[in-house]
């Protein structure tokens, strides 16, 4: 039996709303939890993307800290790391096209991905309409929630 606690919830995903409703029970099973998980955030209102996006650093920086939240970035874009510095070069250049055409930082599930992908990715959002863009941004915080999840509790359920 699964019982998530708010504070592990909201460090898959920064929304009260979200780990309110997901702490409220126990789950049989980490396919159960995932389940409810995917239900609750879906969709998610425009107000609880910021909520959740205030938690999540630029692409390519460091969230500051030592908790869970923290930890969970620097290993997720552990394999995104290069030192290519017309990469990096790029990268900065479409935090801030993004930044300034969405008025968000740009999020991506960037566990696994290379930072060429991350890029080439980053670039082809900002041709995004801001609807379009709104829900790549949901479902990229699921994604991440349910990574962030299935490491929380995947242990738990074995």
């Amino acid at each position: 039996m699964i019982e998530p606690t708010r504070e592990d919830l909201l460090a898959c995903l920064r929304v009260s709303r979200w780990a309110d409703e997901l702490a409220s029970r126990a789950y049989p099973s980490l396919l159960s939890l995932e389940r409810a998980a995917v239900s609750a955030a879906t969709p998610l209102s425009p107000g609880e993307v910021d909520e959740a996006l205030a938690a999540h650093p630029r692409i390519g920086e460091r969230r500051a800290g030592v908790d869970a939240e923290a930890r969970f970035s620097a290993s997720e874009q552990a394999s995104s790391a290069s030192d290519d510095a017309v990469l990096a070069a790029r990268l900065a250049e479409g935090n801030r096209a993004y930044e300034a055409r969405f008025d968000r930082v740009f999020l991506i599930r960037a566990a696994g991905r290379s930072r060429e992908e991350i890029v080439a990715e980053l670039e082809r959002r900002l041709l995004n309409d801001d609807v379009v863009e709104l829900a790549e941004v949901a479902d990229q915080l699921r994604g991440i929630a349910l990574l962030r999840l299935r490491a929380t509790y995947g242990e738990v359920a074995a």
